[in-house]
């Protein structure tokens, strides 16, 4: 789950990490009034849950009142990575001398949180790890001790030779921890955090990630959950007992089980395919599951073709062929759709299916191939 940077800040704030003083807007009427308020010069950005706002042209610094009117102007209604941007934050314009990354994240490998950090700030993490890997400090977080005053100033001397910074930077790490165990964080990210020129250190920017499996114990952050239209999708496919996740293809696909589910994406790659979905049907043989499936599948404008691949034990092969049937009555599918059934009533459930407009398979590589020809077409 992802919120948005004003609502990082607040948090940051509420820990005592300094932070820009801002407002969030959403008319551009709001913006100039904000701006007068706040003095110029003063900066205007996109509040979007997806990066790359700034190359999009959704982050503009504004000196006066007619370019803040502009700038609300052409940002709020603009289309970012597919987010269109309802809202913006007016922030103070801040002079400084450098920019750091500093970020907490979960580290699988070392199975603990991990801080990262650089003096490279202001541009993404990902591309500083590509062009300049040495610039990169990584630091493993033990569960146990946590965020030590003598770690936390071992990783910021590393940064900086001024002590008074050392030890605003030891004090930021420590309370970026503290809201990563407070809040069930997957990430705490300050990006840059700069050198202002009076020699003190400000968060700019912020950026939270949170463990969705964990907000049942964090009411608070639950409330600021703003689920996109995929979201919302994936959230109603597990009201329904569907696993479904989207995916950039054009070949939609049913299966039951997850291990099946990861196959068959693997299977659609290695003969040139893209999957458009991971969808798991689970073990229940309940025809509606199938109708629900292929509600979601055909409700992705990209899917022009639709595998449906389903190795019978619980799941049995008549049920879904049903469910098949009763869902063609229902839907208006436009797509062929490939099917292979194997297992538990595997026959009655070709049976059902013979003398229908689906194209049967007897095998799963078959049925790959054949997906990948007809979404040609």
């Amino acid at each position: 789950m992802k919120i948005h940077e004003y609502q990082a800040k607040e948090i940051f704030s509420r820990y005592g990490i300094p932070v820009t003083r801002e407002t969030v807007c959403y008319t551009p009427d709001e913006v100039v009034a904000a701006a007068e308020k706040s003095g110029y010069p003063c900066v205007v950005k996109a509040q979007v849950l997806t990066g790359g706002r700034g190359k999009a042209g959704g982050v503009k610094l504004v000196k006066n009142k007619e370019e803040a009117r502009e700038a609300a102007t052409s940002i709020l209604g603009m289309d970012i990575k597919g987010y269109t941007v309802e809202k913006v934050l007016l922030a103070e314009g801040v002079k400084f001398q450098s920019e750091i990354y500093v970020g907490l994240t979960i580290d699988r490998n070392s199975k603990s949180v991990i801080l990262m950090t650089s003096r490279e700030g202001g541009v993404e993490i990902e591309e500083v790890a590509k062009e300049n890997p040495d610039a990169i400090i990584k630091v493993p977080i033990d569960a146990d001790l946590g965020m030590q005053p003598f770690l936390a100033r071992k990783i910021a001397f590393r940064l900086f030779d001024d002590f008074n910074l050392v030890k605003q930077a030891a004090d930021i790490f420590q309370k970026m921890y503290k809201i990563c165990l407070d809040t069930d964080a997957s990430l705490v990210e300050i990006n840059p955090l700069v050198i202002t020129d009076d020699n003190q250190l400000l968060a700019l920017d912020g950026k939270m990630n949170f463990d969705e499996n964990a907000l049942y114990r964090q009411p608070e952050i639950e409330k600021l959950y703003e689920p996109d239209e995929n979201e919302l999708k994936e959230i109603e496919a597990k009201e329904k007992g569907l696993s479904y996740i989207k995916l950039d293809g054009n070949i939609g696909f049913m299966v039951n089980g997850a291990g099946l589910a990861m196959a068959t994406m693997d299977m659609i790659k290695m003969y040139g395919g893209e999957p458009a979905n991971f969808l798991d049907v689970g073990g229940s043989s309940n025809p509606q599951k199938v109708i629900d499936a292929m509600n979601l599948i055909l409700s992705d404008e990209k899917v022009n073709a639709i595998m449906i691949n389903i190795f019978g034990g619980i799941t049995r092969g008549d049920d879904i062929a049903k469910g098949l049937i009763s869902a063609l009555e229902q839907l208006d599918v436009k797509v062929p759709i490939v099917v292979r059934l194997s297992g538990t009533n595997a026959k009655e459930g070709l049976e059902i299916l013979r003398g229908t407009n689906l194209t049967v398979v007897e095998s799963m590589t078959e049925a790959a191939k054949k997906a990948i020809e007809l979404s040609a077409h």
